[in-house]
């Protein structure tokens, strides 16, 4: 799914062939072969004024490219048809990748103008392509004789991925059916940009003012100075202020004694876009879910989500929520005896309240203090970013023999970007690594991998390295403090790396297959398995050392730490598996209608049976994940991914040596290198010997 004729719904612009000449003729940085170091975007030369040329222009240069693979008067082949539709559209995929990645890492109102005038322009060329009927004929023919053709593995991947593509974007349809798709297609994509838009506004505009320094009881000292600096640059000096992004509402909800300003700050946090104002998503989902069900069903799916899972390795909605079954039973019985131990602190404490779903993080963390005699402002000092950072490096080191040296005086699209050269144990190199750590306002919430530039190969030409970035959304430095994590944060960003080498260690020679074009629920093996190294004793030793005085982390600290490992793992699952369940019942739906969706979300966890002290991970009217992004019915993949992740790092447990050369070697060959060139769980087999079954996730879950 990498070349951007193919990728994220064809993320590109149409443009007016008769600009194309004065287009050409102004200076603009997508125009040139990049010349930076390494070939990396020239993001010091890039100004939002160049985005919309350059996508007018890039789509002028695809559309000859499509028009003359369309028209080639010989007899359509794999050379001439599918490879060459793989390599075009070059300078529309450098532009987009550029554009796309620095609106979710460094936005502003310049750039999303330019996303609001381009979005359904780039869903009328997507249809244009798709629904080019020429076009297609040659696909077809191609993939009518593939028995013939004589083809390697990867090559009939190929082509049957791009066959696949047209007839999932529209091109069987009738003439009628066409037209009802394209507009379809228009009116989702400004529907989605309008969600994300909503959202990262809600976000921002909400503020808890702090003013009393009594409110600010039971606040780690790094916590409360880290709201002072959020105040400071708000211009409300001598106030503390909490926001909406996690490294700030988390701990406040932790540690705050305040219950009053903890519910505050919580149903401001899930009430974003839910209220009744300019920024309300909910029409905005009603919508969205009834034109996804009027597309699958124009193309022969009685639901969104049977279209989506056809193209995934869970093939069915049944076969996703029976995985979902087989947790959530065990997960929401754990998580009903984890409030009753909370319940039960609240009692002796004399509280006279039920436990809320705002009271859980504080009362969690005092039942973790009570049982496992572990602070989690104990552990932060042992997790400062850098030598976290550098022990995820240190991992893929020992692993597969890669090397990662920072680069300086890069071009950077935000001063807080670092950028990492990357090499093989033969010193050829691998990519190019950026890495964005914290939040601001100009970024949207969590954490992700994206490309600059895929990994390609095309036979007799060069191989090109790929350019990854990854983009999170950690605690900041305070005050003379340097950037101290959270547990939670150094897994994810383990995660996020472990996408990283997903995207920079492939080895294939087709755009379309190359990297993390793999199907969405076998996308997160490789970002969840990593997850695993980060709490491993031996690795926690290589990277956990006190940022003043670098001892290493005490034995007895990691022995806390695992001990409590499996700790409110019925709250972790049951919010997680949550959120997903209520994605599929979105997108299970088989009629239109007019959906009241707080009406339907109540009803979708009332059916599940949710505990009202829990709440979805995410709500409807902030599920990012899902709405706007790329994982409608498809939240469930990071449950369906650790199934093979658990079982995957099994293979190493098996060995007894969490860096066994043989077992990384064969995760590197038969997953990280290969990208999309086989189906996933044949991949999956390739490297393990055999399917993964569910047992080492609920064991590792403590579910068992």
């Amino acid at each position: 799914m990498k070349n951007w004729m193919f990728m994220m719904a064809f993320t590109v612009v149409i443009a007016s062939c008769t600009n194309e000449k004065n287009a050409m003729k102004e200076k603009n940085p997508f125009y040139e072969t990049y010349v930076a170091p390494y070939g990396v975007p020239p993001f010091d030369k890039i100004e939002n004024k160049h985005y919309l040329p350059a996508f007018k222009e890039g789509i002028a240069q695809h559309n000859r490219e499509i028009e003359q693979i369309a028209s080639n008067s010989a007899a359509p082949d794999f050379s001439n048809t599918i490879v060459a539709l793989d390599k075009s559209g070059d300078l529309l995929g450098r532009v987009s990748y550029v554009f796309y990645n620095v609106k979710e890492a460094n936005t502003n109102d310049s750039i999303d103008q330019v996303a609001e005038v381009i979005a359904p322009l780039i869903s009328q060329h997507t249809d244009e392509v798709y629904l080019n009927e020429k076009l297609f004929s040659r696909v077809q023919k191609v993939f009518e004789q593939k028995d013939k053709l004589n083809l390697n593995r990867e090559e009939s991947r190929l082509l049957e991925e791009i066959y696949k593509r047209f007839v999932r974007g529209g091109a069987n349809l009738a003439n009628e059916k066409k037209e009802q798709f394209k507009k379809i297609n228009s009116e989702l994509s400004l529907l989605e940009l309008k969600f994300g838009n909503n959202m990262l506004a809600e976000t921002n505009n909400f503020k808890l003012i702090i003013e009393k320094q009594e409110e600010l009881k039971g606040l780690p000292e790094s916590v409360v100075a880290g709201a002072a600096d959020e105040a400071k640059a708000a211009n409300l000096n001598g106030k503390w202020v909490f926001t909406l992004q996690k490294p700030s509402w988390i701990p406040f909800l932790t540690y705050a004694e305040n219950r009053n300003l903890r519910e505050q700050l919580y149903k401001a946090m899930y009430n974003r876009s839910n209220n009744n104002n300019e920024y309300d998503n909910k029409s905005v989902i009603n919508r969205i879910v009834n034109l996804r069900l009027q597309k699958a069903n124009i193309l022969g799916f009685d639901s969104w989500a049977a279209f989506v899972l056809d193209d995934c390795m869970a093939k069915t909605p049944a076969n996703v929520y029976d995985l979902i079954g087989k947790v959530w039973t065990p997960g929401l019985q754990r998580a009903k005896e984890e409030a009753k131990d909370m319940q039960a602190m609240i009692n002796r404490e004399g509280g006279k309240f039920k436990l809320a779903s705002w009271d859980w993080w504080y009362y969690s963390e005092k039942v973790r203090k009570e049982k496992y005699d572990l602070d989690e402002e104990e552990v932060r000092p042992y997790f400062e970013l850098t030598n976290v950072r550098e022990g995820a490096f240190a991992v893929a080191g020992k692993l597969f023999g890669l090397t990662f040296k920072q680069i300086e005086n890069m071009p950077l699209y935000h001063p807080e970007c670092q950028v990492f050269e990357v090499k093989d144990r033969d010193s050829s190199l691998i990519g190019i690594l950026y890495m964005d750590f914290f939040p601001r306002s100009s970024k949207k919430g969590g954490a992700w991998m994206n490309n600059y530039r895929d990994q390609v190969h095309y036979n007799s030409e060069a191989d090109i390295r790929p350019v990854v970035s990854i983009t999170c959304n950690f605690s900041k430095p305070v005050g003379d403090k340097p950037a101290l994590l959270s547990f939670d944060e150094v897994e994810t960003l383990f995660h996020e790396f472990g996408h990283g080498l997903h995207g920079l260690l492939s080895q294939c020679h087709y755009k379309t297959l190359s990297g993390t074009a793999v199907a969405r629920d076998f996308v997160e093996l490789p970002s969840q398995i990593m997850e695993h190294w980060a709490v491993e004793p031996e690795v926690l030793k290589m990277y956990a050392k006190h940022y003043k005085t670098g001892e290493v982390i005490p034995q007895t600290l990691v022995d806390k730490i695992i001990k409590a490992g499996k700790f409110n793992q019925g709250f972790v699952t049951t919010e997680f598996l949550a959120a997903a369940i209520l994605d599929m019942d979105f997108h299970t739906i088989t009629k239109p209608g007019d959906l009241d969706v707080d009406a339907f979300e109540k009803s979708s966890m009332e059916k599940a049976g949710l505990i009202p002290e829990i709440i979805p991970r995410y709500r409807s009217t902030y599920f990012n994940h899902v709405f706007p992004g790329g994982y409608s019915s498809g939240y469930y993949s990071y449950i369906w991914a650790e199934v093979l992740d658990a079982d995957a790092f099994e293979a190493f447990l098996e060995k007894g040596n969490i860096f066994d050369p043989e077992v990384a070697g064969s995760f590197r060959k038969n997953v990280l290198e290969r990208g999309g060139t086989e189906e996933a769980m044949k991949l999956y087999v390739d490297f393990r010997g055999k399917t993964p079954g569910i047992e080492p996730l609920l064991k590792n879950r403590g579910l068992n």
